[in-house]
């Protein structure tokens, strides 16, 4: 078990730096083709994080492994809010002020409901990953021209001061973009065969390592960019950057997954991580959103639920292996 443990570690730690490498250099080059920096920060950063998901999810599919794909997505979905947003709200709470993230945060609950619904025959079959596609195509093209129409947002700002700390060429923007991607198939492919080969080893269902060695490492992008924006205090960006990807896993990720390889959901994953992944998206909205009154924002207490709802969930997972449950 050696050989896949380090193929695990090498491909994560690949797969984060690819991932940067590749956001830095789409973000680069959009803004030198003159896309709006909003645009930028809804669709090229928001999900371009979840490039690794993606990718991830695609070959784990294509390998006959769709429970890896799906644990993947979930997973990724619980990790960005109750591990990235909570640590990062307890570091520094956040303020919300995007007109745009409250218009998502709806739509992802959409979404995550949508995703139970087609889940609840106990397969996500071909027309189900195409009909999550198309939806999510939709979404783009609804972004694009809401965009364009609406014009300046909070989001928009954040991501305009993000991309001039961060200046690079059209011919660098291109060469990472490039060298990004590919090395994001590489990386991935080594991930996927040593999670798998793990997974095997141990007797442990491939949705056990998807939800949780899978999904943390492919939740980094979105930690490294996150923790980048709050030092520059770019707080809508840190949660554009989440709903984004959420609703891109949510979507896209499971959506190709299955249009590749149908993917048999169990009862457990309804009762377990849809359960818990639908109630952290709603005390997101809650929070986010504001409430009586209250201003949207996540301070530290509430950054503090969703990181104990995450260790918990963690360890309950972890429990399951050590007692053979396998999940």
């Amino acid at each position: 078990m050696i050989l896949p443990a380090v193929a695990v570690v090498v491909g994560l730690v690949l797969l984060v730096w690819s991932a940067e490498r590749f956001v830095d250099g789409a973000a680069a080059t959009s803004a030198r083709f003159g896309i709006s920096p909003l645009l930028i920060g809804m669709l090229v950063i928001g999900f371009g994080t979840s490039a690794p998901e993606l990718v991830v999810s695609a070959l784990a599919a294509g390998q006959g492994n769709p429970g890896l794909a799906l644990g993947n997505a979930f997973g990724s979905n619980i990790a960005n809010i109750g591990l990235i947003l909570g640590l990062v709200a307890l570091i520094s709470p956040l303020a919300v002020h995007s007109t745009v993230v409250r218009r998502e945060m709806p739509i992802l609950g959409g979404a995550t409901l949508l995703s139970a619904l087609l889940m609840w025959g106990g397969v996500v079959g071909r027309l189900e990953g195409t009909l999550l596609l198309v939806l999510l195509a939709a979404f783009i093209g609804v972004s694009i021209w809401r965009a364009r129409r609406d014009g300046a947002d909070p989001l928009g700002t954040d991501t305009e001061e993000s991309l001039e700390a961060r200046p690079m060429s059209m011919a660098a923007g291109l060469a990472w973009t490039g060298v990004g991607l590919v090395l994001l198939v590489i990386s991935s492919r080594i991930l996927v065969w040593g999670a798998v080969a793990i997974a095997q080893g141990f007797g442990v269902s491939d949705l056990i390592i998807g939800l949780t060695v899978v999904a943390v490492g492919t939740s980094l992008p979105e930690l490294a960019s996150s923790i980048s924006a709050l030092r520059r205090r770019e707080h809508d960006l840190v949660l554009g950057n989440v709903v984004g990807s959420n609703l891109f896993n949510t979507l896209g990720v499971v959506g190709l997954a299955a249009v590749i390889h149908p993917i048999q959901v169990g009862t457990e994953v309804l009762l377990r991580d849809w359960s818990l992944m639908a109630a952290m998206t709603l005390l997101l909205a809650v929070f986010a959103l504001g409430w009586r009154g209250r201003a949207g924002r996540i301070n530290r207490l509430e950054g503090a639920v969703l990181l104990v709802m995450y260790l918990t969930y963690t360890a309950w997972l972890v429990r399951l292996v050590v007692s053979g449950g396998g999940g």
